[in-house]
């Protein structure tokens, strides 16, 4: 087990390079990478993401819920209050699901995951839990719908067994 004195030490080695300073608030690369907490999917790892490159938002099968909604209209306030509307912001979302996603396992608890997706138990088959390519099909389409005119949404499969992604819904602009 990792313990605190463990992590400082750690710290202490990464912050001693430098290659904080003079980081920006937003993203360089303008991306948004939606993706899930397992430990084997670090977003930034996965897709080779450099420190400041991309905003990264990290949930339960890396899925496009009400929660994440209202975290993506937070970042939207911070990054208007940062550039008062003029700055670059976010041009590229990217939704990262993967295969041998724990979510699937919670398919057993359909309360559980109704309260998750803040939806009925009846419309869950709508949210494909068990089909990472149809839920990321679902997330993007989430996602173009909800997202500024202009902005690329895309939507990507991590193989857990390979260490490739397959790109599922190529980039495309949001329809609102």
């Amino acid at each position: 087990m990792i313990d605190t004195n463990e992590l400082v030490e750690r710290n202490a080695v990464v912050a001693g390079g430098g290659r904080f300073a003079g980081l920006g608030l937003m993203p360089s690369a303008g991306l948004t990478v939606i993706g899930c907490v397992d430990p084997r999917v670090d977003p930034s790892a996965v897709l080779g993401l450099g420190l400041g490159e991309a905003a990264v938002i990290r949930n339960v099968g890396g899925r496009v819920t009400p929660a994440t909604l209202r975290t993506l209209g937070m970042l939207a306030e911070v990054v208007q209050a940062r550039t008062g509307g003029s700055g670059p912001g976010i041009g590229h979302y990217a939704v990262l699901h993967h295969t041998d996603c724990g979510i699937t396992d919670l398919a057993a608890f359909p309360d559980l995951l109704a309260e998750y997706f803040e939806v009925p138990a009846a419309d869950l088959d709508a949210k494909a839990v068990t089909d990472p390519v149809a839920a990321v099909r679902v997330d993007t389409e989430i996602l173009r719908r909800r997202l500024r005119p202009g902005v690329s949404v895309s939507g990507l499969v991590y193989d857990v067994a390979t260490g490739l992604i397959d790109v599922v819904v190529p980039a495309a602009g949001a329809d609102s």
